[in-house]
């Protein structure tokens, strides 16, 4: 419940996505938020207990002020360039523009987005545009993926002779393979940036144009995929935006400086299947460095048909995650069991390269898990083994660098007990 004292802009806040603003007494700007629900974020801070810092700030607060937006992701957006624009006090306090996170679209022939920190951003400066400050990495690399969707741009590079996964999966319009022109590219890259700059109704207006026009030059098959684009925008599901300042999340993995403790719980999985028969999944755990056997866990396969080891990671995954919830009180989970939810990891090994990976991240940011994952490419040696992973997020490249071995060790041991499942399986099955 507010305080009747404090003044709300047209005395109510609506249940609907978008950012507020707290002013002091003398209408001094003091903090700028977002939320999936405003009339619930901003009752919130009235009715539970709160850092000394926020709770100092509570007690300023004369009159709260709001925008209301059509989307979660509209309303991220809208933060970031207000809290830019006007640097309100609470936003900024015992901060300074090193730590905060920037979106930059890249001054180059094939412009990319790519996440920064402030520091790096006084460095380099090849930008075309500059987003942010954002508060939540995670909020900023969900609703990239979820606009990537509508618009399509490119993280390869030309001359390749195989398009990427990402463009046969239609989320690179084909600039690995040339498909696209350089003044095709820069228009995609302009709308990512009019997204950004919070015109989103511009945007679905510039694409309805275009399509209205090829249909009429009878450009069919591109304006079905304008079409399809544009449909992508108009119907963005950003639920999972819900960030960890608006809404505990039950899927959280990171301690309060968010350093990643090799000697946690790392979990690896491994899938084994000949020519798509008889397909298991496994996982194993290591914790302080050593195999955690009575945590290990195997899983059969029920939903993939054939050799699709992509496929099958993702059932063992869903499945997997299924177990981060407790249990309901006075009742069971899984179908019965009457196991407490398994804990989460510090790191999630997959036995795989690129598109192993790119579908366990898709599978995270769907179910709002945040756990790092580090994929093992196999090379001739171990050796030549080639570790995928986030390369922006510098706190994982320097994990990457001291755990390699550890991740060698829980990916050799993951494979080795889904083998050994695999091959009951298969004994079983001749049996028959």
């Amino acid at each position: 419940m507010i305080p009747p004292e404090i003044k709300v802009k047209n005395d109510e806040l609506p249940d609907a996505p978008g950012v507020y603003f707290y002013y002091d007494q003398k209408d001094h700007l003091l903090y700028i938020g977002k939320a999936t629900s405003l009339k619930r974020r901003v009752g919130s801070y009235f009715v539970k207990a709160h850092t000394d810092r926020i709770g100092e700030m509570v007690s300023q607060i004369h009159r709260i002020d709001y925008h209301e937006t059509p989307t979660v992701i509209e309303a991220l957006i809208l933060e970031a360039n207000e809290i830019h624009a006007r640097r309100p006090k609470y936003n900024i306090l015992g901060r300074d523009d090193k730590t905060f996170l920037y979106l930059v679209i890249t001054d180059e022939p094939y412009p990319r987005p790519q996440l920064i920190r402030g520091h790096e951003l006084k460095v380099r400066k090849n930008y075309l545009r500059v987003f942010g400050p954002y508060t939540s990495s995670r909020s900023l690399k969900m609703a990239l993926e979820m606009i990537r969707r509508g618009i399509p741009w490119s993280t390869c590079l030309p001359g390749q002779r195989r398009p990427c996964f990402d463009a046969q999966i239609g989320k690179c319009p084909g600039v690995c393979t040339g498909r696209i022109s350089k003044p095709e590219y820069r228009r995609v890259i302009r709308q990512l940036i009019l997204f950004f700059e919070g015109k989103k109704a511009k945007l679905e207006r510039e694409l309805k144009k275009e399509m209205v026009l090829a249909a009429k030059n009878l450009q069919f098959e591109k304006a079905a995929l304008l079409r399809r684009r544009l449909f992508a925008l108009e119907h963005i599901q950003d639920i999972a935006l819900i960030s960890r300042e608006d809404h505990e999340l039950p899927f959280t993995k990171k301690d309060s400086d968010g350093a990643i403790d090799l000697m946690g719980r790392i979990e690896a999985y491994d899938i084994s299947n000949i020519s798509g028969t008889s397909a298991t999944g496994s996982m194993v755990v290591f914790i302080e460095g050593k195999p955690a056997k009575q945590l290990y866990r195997k899983f059969k396969i029920k939903t993939v048909k054939g050799a699709n080891d992509v496929a099958c990671l993702e059932e063992v995954i869903r499945r997997r995650l299924k177990r981060g919830f407790p249990p309901a009180r006075g009742g069971t989970q899984g179908g019965g069991s009457k196991e407490r939810g398994w804990e989460l990891p510090e790191v999630m090994v997959i036995d795989g390269g690129e598109p192993q990976v790119n579908r366990v991240q898709e599978i995270l940011d769907e179910l709002g898990v945040e756990v790092p994952i580090i994929g093992i490419a196999k090379g001739f040696d171990r050796k030549q083994d080639r570790l995928v992973f986030d390369q922006e997020n510098r706190d994982l490249q320097r994990v990457v660098t001291r755990g390699k071995e550890l991740f060698q060790r829980a990916r050799d041991e993951a494979h080795r007990f889904a083998v050994k499942y695999h091959r009951v399986l298969r004994g079983k099955s001749m049996k028959l």
